[in-house]
């Protein structure tokens, strides 16, 4: 990833932030999906969503962002989990005891296809 502090890592950041508000309500989208559009590693995304101040937690969708497979993240706090999973279901999402939307394939929100930016390039 791009070192902390540089324009391609604040520009990665944003990135990220515009493709996440913009999945919209009933719908999600996993850290790889994002991470192929944005030609950046899966972690890139969860780095960034892990690290919203509370401003952002509070207005970006972060919850509609979940890991492979349609699953709710096992690395996530417990409590943030449960969060997670309540955010979804109020949204009509159903979710099974080990944390896997059902039916994901009428609740994935297509990001778009990979870009082929270069993030080290001004």
């Amino acid at each position: 990833m791009a070192s902390k502090g540089s324009s391609a890592f604040a520009r990665i950041r944003a990135e990220v932030i515009r493709v996440v508000a913009a999945i919209p309500e009933g719908r999600f989208a996993t850290y790889g999906s994002i991470a192929g559009h944005l030609n950046v590693n899966p972690r890139h995304v969860a780095y960034f969503l892990a690290r919203l101040d509370e401003a952002e937690a509070s207005t970006l969708p972060w919850h509609r962002v979940v890991a492979a497979e349609a699953r709710i993240s096992r690395g996530m706090a417990e409590d943030l989990r449960a969060e997670q999973q309540a955010r979804l279901e109020a949204e009509g999402l159903e979710i099974d005891g080990r944390g896997f939307i059902m039916n994901p394939d009428l609740h994935f929100h297509v990001v778009g296809p990979k870009r082929g930016i270069r993030w080290d390039a001004e």
